[in-house]
């Protein structure tokens, strides 16, 4: 009789969980969409809590049409996620069982849902909080857009550990017209020394020169992250899939810089390998790096 030996099973390391709490876009080019696909691919586990709901109006020059979603559906996302994965979860304490303290900020839409997603976000001691500050939704009636603005400075800005403005939200949060490479590291210093957090000002392709410039600050370190440009025109899901990729390096626990660098290249790579549609603009591709 031959014996058979079998080797035991080696153990499966738990991936890092993060959340997104972001809205959804129904082409899937960005919103929560895109984070999904930016947490799978970059080897974290993934969950959604909705928002709103944006589909684009091939009708209307493809402009936003924009629903919120309930208060109460909101919050009761947030309260499930946080009791299964959260650092108050009721769930046994077991060696190897990730615990959720990183967490990405996407479209908002509201004061209200601005004060539903702070109040959650002050009570969950989350570790790591990445804000993509979307401060425009063409959806929106412009009070209602200044409204959502300025709640999102007040409430959820000081609680972000990591902040990723683009160009437009890069001068609104500092006050500063953005023309260059210089005028980009002085708002990112402004937004630092108003949130405390990590910034990543990302000036892409809206800085004139042959390179995407962002820039990297956080109190020590100012670093300029460059690429070559890939087009002229700027692609639907970057921003999303860039905080997304640093949120999922932070939860990995790469240190913010570390984050932004490695968040810079998987963009740049999405970007190469973009998809196109029938849409009057390109997706990035999460997978462009494969």
């Amino acid at each position: 009789m031959t014996s058979v030996s079998v080797a035991a099973p080696q153990p499966v390391t738990a991936p890092a969980v993060v959340l997104t709490i972001a809205g959804s876009e129904a082409t899937g080019g960005a919103g929560a969409q895109a984070d999904l696909k930016t947490f799978q691919e970059l080897g974290v586990f993934g969950i959604a809590n909705l928002t709103c709901i944006v589909s684009f109006n091939p009708n209307d020059s493809w402009n936003h049409r924009f629903v919120p979603v309930d208060q109460q559906v909101i919050a009761d996302q947030l309260e499930a996620t946080t009791a299964a994965y959260g650092p108050s979860s009721s769930a046994p304490s077991e060696p190897g069982r990730p615990v959720l303290d990183t967490v990405k900020i996407g479209m908002l839409g509201s004061p209200a849902t601005i004060a539903t997603v702070a109040d959650a976000l002050a009570a969950g001691r989350f570790e790591n909080v990445v804000l993509d500050p979307v401060l425009i939704c063409k959806g929106q009636e412009p009070g209602h857009a200044l409204d959502t603005d300025q709640a999102l400075k007040a409430q959820i800005l000081p609680l972000a550990t990591f902040v990723t403005p683009n160009h437009f939200e890069a001068e609104s949060l500092s006050g500063l017209d953005i023309t260059d490479v210089e005028s980009l590291k002085a708002a990112a210093i402004r937004i630092y020394e108003l949130s405390g957090a990590a910034v990543l000002a990302k000036g892409g392709v809206r800085l004139e020169g042959p390179d995407a410039v962002d820039v990297f600050y956080d109190g020590e370190t100012l670093e300029v992250l460059s690429a070559p440009k890939v087009g002229e025109v700027a692609v639907s899901g970057a921003g999303c899939s860039l905080a997304a990729a640093v949120t999922a390096e932070l939860a990995k626990g790469a240190t913010p810089l570390e984050a932004a660098r490695t968040a810079k290249e998987f963009v740049t790579a999405g970007i190469r390998n973009r998809v196109a549609s029938g849409a009057p603009f390109d997706a990035l591709w999460q997978g462009g790096a494969r």
